[in-house]
């Protein structure tokens, strides 16, 4: 393993080097551009390419039977999340407005995820430990931070991250009170319940939002350069409320997932003809009710389909999870290349705004592509992404190897020693950041009261 001086040093460069890309003129910008015969064809053939070199049959066994049914594994999941990734960066990447409707639905599978993912973990683990716990935060806020300081940007600009860090809370916290008392089914939907009420309380009634929110403005205040006049909570209020109710489903889907296992062992074990009537009836259910909901609700303009997404986002999901595991084979499956990309997802939606994509301003969208290669742009998107790619999965190393440093899982003494001292650090630079940011205007001040 790498010393930790070396680690930190590898980081500091790698930030410097975002600065380089998104806040000086080194490197030129140049504007998006849509085609979508292009989109579709790199889309489809990264899949060709993964389907042809890293297609792989898995093996393992349920933990909770002992036989190979892999309902929602992790290989699988992971693979959701590498398909999605691509083709939410892609849709930045060149501006494909008409895959809008799209996107939500990803984004709400990765919300569905945290609900489902935390859950599973507490539920199962009933480990609500102080370590746990920071280990979790330090995954989800250790990178954003950094670039927030070292780019004067907003912790909202990147939504994604206080989002899943909302959600994980509110997991942890359901779980975590009374957690002796999980074991009683009444008591998981009593949360359950508790949670949709919350959520209720907050979102849907007017002005709830703003009393909660507001005492927290320093941390989620946000103001697109180009849309001064919306009040600071708008981009807040706006992302969490979109998928606020669906990492209640994750939390669901994961309470019942054993359950829907053993049906699924059941059903592998039941003679031909059974089985698949059975299977071939989740099918058409599935595909017409997809069907039904690309039609009626897909389809809708971008401010309709917002306002439906909310009460919407689980059906399309839902149909993905049942087409995805309607067979003991398609469960088995996965394509690695999107599994492995799917374990980069925070480091590559935290990296496109600097060194793929460009704002070149404090806050602002990064409504312009980096451009090592002008007049180029497909070898300009190559070189790019590459290193893009690249950087990503060694920001996620980073990450990983600072967190075992400085969050140890196994002694909460130095735990706390350690963010004790990380907040006394950041309160003394702050301060002097402050002092030095104010030095300049006081040298001002005085020659002008002088004359």
């Amino acid at each position: 393993m790498p010393s930790i001086f070396s680690c930190r040093s590898e980081f500091s460069v790698l930030l410097a080097y975002f600065y380089l890309c998104d806040r000086t003129d080194f490197f030129n910008s140049s504007k998006k551009s849509y085609n979508r015969d292009l989109f579709i064809f790199l889309y489809f053939l990264l899949i060709i390419v993964s389907a042809i070199t890293s297609f792989t049959i898995h093996n393992e066994k349920s933990p909770l039977t002992g036989k190979s049914i892999l309902y929602l594994n992790r290989h699988q999941t992971e693979e959701w999340k590498g398909w999605m990734q691509v083709l939410f960066l892609l849709y930045h990447y060149f501006a494909a407005a008409e895959f809008y409707n799209a996107i939500r639905i990803f984004i709400a599978g990765y919300v569905w995820m945290t609900g489902f993912g935390n859950f599973s973990y507490y539920y199962v683990r009933k480990d609500f430990s102080l370590a746990r716990f920071a280990q979790m935060m330090w995954r989800l806020n250790f990178l954003v931070l950094f670039c927030c300081l070292v780019l004067n940007n907003s912790y909202v600009l990147y939504y994604i991250c206080p989002m899943h860090t909302l959600f994980t809370l509110m997991v942890y916290g359901a779980l975590g009170i009374l957690n002796k008392y999980n074991e009683i089914g009444s008591v998981i939907a009593l949360k359950i319940i508790a949670c949709f009420l919350v959520v209720i309380l907050v979102w849907e009634i007017p002005g709830v939002f703003e009393v909660l929110w507001s005492p927290f403005t320093f941390l989620l205040a946000y103001t697109d350069p180009a849309k001064p006049n919306l009040p600071v909570l708008h981009e807040w209020h706006f992302r969490s409320g979109l998928d606020r109710y669906i990492w209640i489903i994750g939390m669901i889907y994961a309470y019942y997932h054993p359950t829907v296992e053993r049906w699924m062992e059941k059903l592998e074990e039941a003679d031909w003809k059974r089985r698949m009537s059975i299977k071939t009836a989740v099918s058409v259910v599935s595909l017409t009710v997809g069907y039904l909901w690309f039609e009626y609700i897909y389809k809708m303009d971008k401010l309709t389909y917002n306002k439906y997404h909310p009460y919407t986002s689980w059906i399309p999901i839902t149909v993905y999870i049942s087409l995805r595991n309607v067979t003991q084979q398609f469960r088995s499956y996965s394509l690695t290349l999107f599994a492995w990309l799917g374990k980069i997802t925070l480091e590559t939606y935290i990296l496109q705004f600097h060194v793929w994509l460009r704002s070149a301003v404090p806050d602002g969208q990064p409504k312009l592509l980096l451009a090592m290669i002008p007049d180029y742009p497909m070898l300009n998107f190559m070189l790019t992404s590459s290193i893009y790619v690249a950087i990503s999965y060694r920001l996620f190393d980073l990450t990983n190897t600072l967190k075992i440093a400085f969050v140890p899982s196994k002694d909460n003494k130095r735990l706390v020693n350690n963010i004790v001292t990380a907040t006394a650090v950041s309160c003394a630079l702050y301060f002097i950041s402050f002092v030095f940011l104010k030095i300049p205007q006081m040298l001002v001040r005085v020659p002008s009261e002088l004359t």
